[in-house]
């Protein structure tokens, strides 16, 4: 007799519900801000080049989630502070990593004159850029089954090609929800830690999370381009 039992996705829920607004609040909020803060990089350093650029951006990511994870880990660690408060800063650090590493990464987009049109590719390179190595093998494989890679150029220039966004968002997010959230779960039982402790497994965490996104955008996005694309002149 066959089993008509539906199949329960992990991945599905209130949880999963909260992550995805986040996610995609996240997304719509920093695009604007991360097309006009390249742009007001160009005009502040006229002489630099997209490869200078974009290592501002990573110098920036990076410090910006390192200090937010090194506060929080402080915070948590006052004495006075209740483990309820503390894990509810840790979530709104959480929130401010996200929002970080959308920024960036759509910031990067900039750079390279990748012209991205609507959100759901925007949510596919964010997420892509957030999995690492799990997200680009996903992205890759997609590129590869919709005959893309014939078309040439960076991955992230191939993706936003495919006519298939929301399949390959819907495999991203799977794979986001099951990994990011667990690497997060375990940096915030950290960052409860007494004392200093707290803090540097914070900063440190943090960081080690950043460099991935910042390794897997380099990965993405391939090489800067020698000289500024249309597509990112103000």
């Amino acid at each position: 007799m066959s089993d008509n039992t539906p199949v329960t996705d992990k991945t599905s829920g209130p949880l999963a519900g909260l992550v995805t607004v986040a996610l995609r609040r996240a997304v719509r909020a920093q695009t604007g801000a991360a097309r006009d803060y390249v742009h007001k990089l160009r005009e502040d350093h006229p002489t630099e080049s997209p490869a200078r650029l974009r290592k501002r951006l990573d110098s920036r990511f990076l410090t910006l989630v390192t200090a937010s994870g090194t506060a929080v880990g402080a915070t948590a660690a006052v004495p006075g502070v209740g483990t309820v408060l503390a894990l509810g800063a840790i979530g709104v650090e959480s929130l401010i990593f996200v929002e970080a590493a959308a920024f960036y990464t759509l910031a990067v987009a900039e750079i390279h004159g990748v012209d991205v049109s609507d959100t759901a590719q925007e949510e596919m390179l964010v997420m892509t850029i957030m999995l690492g190595a799990s997200g680009t093998a996903i992205l890759s494989n997609a590129v590869g089954s919709g005959g893309g890679a014939a078309a040439g150029g960076s991955l992230a220039g191939r993706a936003i090609r495919l006519p298939s966004v929301k399949e390959v968002n819907s495999k991203l997010m799977k794979r986001f929800l099951k990994r990011y959230a667990t690497k997060r779960a375990t940096l915030a039982l950290g960052k409860l830690a007494p004392a200093g402790i707290g803090a540097a497994i914070g900063g440190w965490g943090n960081r080690r999370l950043g460099r991935v996104v910042v390794d897997t955008a380099h990965a993405t996005f391939g090489t800067p381009p020698t000289g500024w694309p249309a597509t990112a002149a103000g």
